[in-house]
C-alpha cells in the first residue's frame, strides 16, 4: 500500500498532489523577510498529513479543521488514490458535508480524476462509515497487521509534530495500555495474543475483586462465616417449622407450656431478685437520710441569748463565743462525712430507678404471659403466634440473603484464585516469548532493532538500542535509547531533537522489516529536519533515499530554512520530481488551500 494521489472537487483551491514511489518532499519556501524568524507560517505543510488521515477514514472530530470551519469546507469532496499491493489502484471518495458516506472505485491505472464520475460507475456508492472501513480494510489486504484493523498503526505512518513526543505511545493511543501495547508487540514480532490475553485476565480479575468488595459492603459487618450463618439459619428454620405445625394444628398446649416455664423460671425469679435488691437499697437510703438528719445542729446562740435575756440571765461575752466556736467545730468535723453520705444516696437513687424501670417491664411481660395462659379466646393466641412467625420468617429471609451473598463471595474467591493463576501463567509465557525473540538473531524484532540502530548510527554516529522487556506485572515496556561510546544509554534521547530522530528511525525500521509482507510501505514525517545540524540533515536524507530505493515511499515536509546550507550552495538538494508540493508565503496561491487563513 502506497499513496498515489490526493485531490478535491475544487482544484482551483486545492491542487492535486501526485505522489511518487520513493521520496516525496513538501517544501515550504519563506520568501518574505518579515516571516523568516517566525516559528509557524500556516502554509499547510502539516495539514497534508491530516487530510490523508481524513481520506483514510478517520473518525469525525469537531475539533478537526474541516469540521471546525464547516462553513468554509462543507462543499469540499476529497479523493485519495491508493496503490494496492497487487499493483492495482483504489480511489476513496469522502465529502465534508456527508463525511459518513464513503464511495469506492477500483481501477488499473494511476492518475485518475473521478470528480465527475457518475454514481452508477462507482463500485460501492455512499457506504455507511463503519461498513466502509471494513471494505477498505479488505481492499488494502494488510495481512501483516491482522487481526488488527488497518487504522490501528496509521499513527506510526503519519507522524505529525504532536506525535514526536514518544517513540511508541502515540497521541491517538489516549486510552490505557491494553489498547495499543498488544498491537505494537505484534508489529515487533512478539506473541501479541499472549499480551492481549494477559490484559484481559487482569481486567477480569479487577472486575471480580470489585464485585467481591461490593458484596462485602452489602454485608456491612454482618457474619462472614458461612458455617455460622448456616447453623443459625437451621435453628431459625426449625423454630419456624415448629410454630407452623402449631398454627396448622390449632393446638396451643405446647405454647402454653413454654409460656408457663418462661414465667416461672425466668420472669418471676428475676422479679423476686429485683424486689430483694430494691428492699435492701431502700433500707440503706433510709439510714443515710437519718444520718444526715442527725448531723444537723439545732442550737442557735442568738435565739438562746434572747431567751436568757427574757429570763433576766446574762448570756453574752465569752459564753456566747464558746458556743459559736463549738458549733463551727462540729460543722467542720461532719462536712466530709456528709459529702460521702450524699454521694452514696445519689448512687442508691440511681440504682433504684433502674430497678423500678426493669420491674415495670417485667410486670408487663408477666401480665402478657398470664393473659395468654388465662385467655379463653384461642384466636388471640393464634394471632400472637402468627406475629411471632412473621418476625421469624423475616429473620430467615434476611439470613438466606446473607447466605446468598456469602456463597457468591466464596465463588468469587475461587474465580479470583483461578484468574490470578491464569494471569501468572500468561506472564510466564510472555517472559519466555520475549526472552526467545530477544535472543534469536533472526527474529523480526532483532531485524527491526538492527535497522533502528543502523539508522541512528548513520545519522549521528551513535548506536541506539531498541529494547522490550516485561516489568514485574508482566506488562511489556518499550524503550529506545541512544548509546555512548561505552554502550551505555545516554540522556540524549530525552531531548526533543533526538526524540524526533528516534521516532523517525523506529518508523523506518518498522516498515523496512515488513517490506516483504503485506504491510503499508509509506511513511509521512512532518518537519523532518527541524533542529538537526547540517551534517546530520545530510546523513538522514541519505538514509531516506537509500530506504526509498528499497521500495519505501517516504513523504517529508520541511521549510527551506531547514535545508542543509552547504549542500544548497553546492547543488540542488532535491530533484524537481521529488518535490510534490511547493508552498510559499508571498500570497494565498502559495498555500495548500489557496484561500484566506482560518
Amino acid at each position: 500500500m502506497k499513496l498515489s494521489r490526493i485531490y478535491t472537487n475544487k482544484p482551483d483551491i486545492f491542487e492535486p498532489v501526485d505522489f511518487v514511489s520513493g521520496l516525496n518532499v513538501v517544501l515550504a519556501e519563506i520568501r518574505l523577510p518579515e516571516n523568516k524568524k517566525k516559528d509557524t507560517h500556516s502554509l499547510g505543510k502539516s495539514t497534508l498529513a491530516r487530510l490523508i488521515d481524513f481520506c483514510l477514514l478517520s473518525s469525525r472530530n469537531k475539533h478537526f479543521f474541516l469540521f471546525k470551519h464547516i462553513d468554509l469546507f462543507k462543499e469540499f469532496t476529497f479523493f485519495i488514490e491508493l496503490e494496492l499491493l497487487d499493483g492495482s489502484y483504489a480511489t476513496v471518495r469522502r465529502s465534508v458535508e456527508e463525511a459518513t458516506k464513503i464511495s469506492f472505485k477500483k481501477h488499473a491505472t494511476s492518475g485518475q480524476d473521478f470528480t465527475e464520475l457518475r454514481d452508477s460507475d462507482w463500485d460501492h456508492l455512499d457506504m455507511p462509515f463503519e461498513r466502509a472501513k471494513i471494505l477498505l480494510d479488505g481492499l488494502l489486504d494488510l495481512q501483516a497487521v491482522k487481526p488488527w484493523h488497518y487504522r490501528s498503526g496509521l499513527g506510526y505512518l503519519l507522524r505529525s509534530q504532536d506525535d514526536f513526543g514518544d517513540v511508541f505511545h502515540l497521541r491517538k493511543f489516549s486510552g490505557n495500555h491494553a489498547e495499543w501495547k498488544p498491537y505494537l508487540a505484534h508489529l515487533l514480532g512478539f506473541d501479541a495474543q499472549l499480551v492481549a490475553e494477559h490484559y484481559r485476565k487482569e481486567c477480569e480479575l479487577e472486575a471480580k475483586k470489585n464485585d467481591s468488595q461490593v458484596i462485602k459492603n452489602e454485608l456491612a459487618g454482618a457474619l462472614e462465616d458461612i458455617s455460622k450463618v448456616e447453623g443459625m439459619l437451621l435453628l431459625k428454620q426449625t423454630d419456624a417449622d415448629k410454630k407452623q405445625r402449631l398454627l396448622d394444628s390449632f393446638d396451643f398446649r405446647t405454647q402454653d407450656k413454654d409460656k408457663t416455664r418462661q414465667l416461672v423460671d425466668e420472669i418471676d425469679e428475676r422479679i423476686a431478685r429485683l424486689n430483694s435488691e430494691r428492699y435492701s437499697l431502700t433500707q440503706n437510703k433510709k439510714k443515710i437520710l437519718a444520718s444526715l438528719e442527725e448531723d444537723q445542729i439545732m442550737f442557735d446562740p442568738d435565739e438562746a441569748e434572747r431567751l436568757f435575756r427574757e429570763a433576766g440571765v446574762l448570756f453574752q461575752g465569752q459564753i456566747k463565743r464558746d458556743f459559736q466556736q463549738l458549733i463551727a467545730f462540729n460543722r467542720a468535723i461532719t462536712d466530709e462525712r456528709r459529702t460521702y453520705l450524699i454521694e452514696e444516696r445519689t448512687e442508691i437513687e440511681s440504682e433504684l430507678k433502674l430497678i423500678n424501670t426493669e420491674l415495670n417491664e417485667l410486670g408487663k411481660r408477666r401480665a402478657a404471659g398470664l393473659s395468654f395462659l388465662s385467655g379463653t379466646d384461642v384466636f388471640n393466641k393464634y394471632k400472637q403466634v402468627s406475629n411471632e412467625m412473621v418476625t421469624l420468617k423475616a429473620d430467615i429471609k434476611s439470613m438466606e440473603r446473607q447466605r446468598e451473598f456469602l456463597l457468591r463471595l466464596q465463588e468469587l474467591k475461587k474465580e479470583i484464585r483461578v484468574l490470578a493463576d491464569e494471569r501468572d501463567q500468561l506472564q510466564t509465557q510472555i517472559e519466555q516469548d520475549v526472552e526467545k525473540k530477544n535472543s534469536d538473531s533472526k527474529s523480526l524484532f532483532s531485524s527491526i532493532r538492527l535497522h533502528f540502530s543502523e539508522i541512528i548510527e548513520e545519522v549521528i554516529d551513535r548506536k541506539a538500542l531498541l529494547s522490550v522487556a516485561p516489568n514485574k506485572d508482566g506488562h511489556l515496556v518499550f524503550e529506545a535509547d541512544i548509546l555512548d561510546e561505552s554502550g551505555n544509554a545516554t540522556s540524549q534521547g530525552l531531548g526533543h531533537t533526538y526524540k524526533k530522530l528516534l521516532c523517525i528511525a523506529f518508523d523506518m525500521a518498522l516498515v523496512r522489516a515488513h517490506l516483504d509482507v503485506h504491510f503499508p510501505r509509506f511513511i509521512f514525517h512532518d518537519g523532518v529536519f527541524e533542529s538537526l545540524d547540517d551534517r546530520k540533515k545530510e546523513n538522514l536524507l541519505g538514509v531516506i533515499r537509500r530506504y526509498a530505493d528499497m521500495g519505501m515511499q517516504h513523504v517529508i515536509t520541511l521549510i527551506d530554512s531547514d535545508l542543509p546550507a552547504h549542500a544548497m550552495a553546492e547543488l540542488q538538494v532535491f530533484d524537481e520530481a521529488e518535490i510534490v508540493v511547493r508552498l510559499h508565503d508571498e500570497n494565498e496561491r502559495g498555500k495548500l488551500f489557496k484561500m484566506k487563513g482560518w
